[in-house]
């Protein structure tokens, strides 16, 4: 039997895009499901967040993300533009986000294509390897071609019913939350929360447990 298990991911977060190359892995190598769940990253979820991290921690996300994407052999470099529009030194994050809500909402409409996680994977790629203004041109919409979607088709559907996507948005977040974590990447298992770019191997052991069997 197919195991499944719920992937949370958000489009700002660095450590999501580095994650995904993986999650394809496990796919292609294990009888196994991922439900992609896009969520919108912490800046926007918990409000305030920023002002209140250690003023370390932003150096060590970057020095740590840098070299996890080098021993990976993974196009890394920190968007431009960010998806969350954000003042860095004082954490202010203004209510008005140009980006990250037409990202999130996409990668609702992506999954609901059945393409959830090849969405992920190109967009991603695109946002957090490398190309400046990713949000320009034919960048996104190239990138959705290459996971087999219409980027001006999803954009459609989710003009034609925004509501629909916002409140599968809040019903992921609510799911996160039940699983036990605030964070991105977080992947969940009968309940049990893996968070972390770093948990692959122990949600795979755990899986194992459960039945996980090779792909035939």
């Amino acid at each position: 039997m197919t195991l499944t298990f719920d992937l949370f991911w958000s489009f700002r977060s660095p450590y999501s895009y580095l994650i995904t190359p993986r999650m394809i892995e496990l796919e292609k190598t294990y009888d196994v499901q991922a439900r992609v769940r896009p969520v919108y990253p912490i800046a926007v979820r918990i409000d305030g967040f920023f002002k209140q991290v250690n003023p370390m921690w932003p150096p060590y996300l970057i020095r740590d993300t840098v070299r996890i994407a080098e021993m990976a052999g993974m196009p890394y470099a920190w968007p431009y533009p960010d998806p969350i529009q954000m003042d860095l030194r004082s954490g202010e994050v203004p209510k008005e986000q140009p980006y990250i809500h037409r990202l999130t909402r996409l990668g609702v409409a992506a999954v609901e294509a059945g393409k959830g996680l090849a969405f992920l994977h190109e967009i991603g790629s695109v946002i957090f390897g490398g190309v400046r203004n990713w949000h320009e041109g034919d960048h996104l919409a190239e990138a959705s071609a290459r996971a087999g979607l219409d980027l001006a088709a999803l954009d459609a559907r989710i003009e034609a019913d925004p509501d629909h996507f916002e409140t599968v948005i809040v019903e992921n977040e609510a799911a996160q939350k039940a699983a036990g974590h605030w964070g991105v990447p977080l992947m969940a298992f009968e309940g049990e929360p893996f968070f972390g770019q770093d948990r692959v191997d122990h949600l795979v052991w755990r899986m194992k447990q459960k039945g996980l069997a090779p792909r035939g």
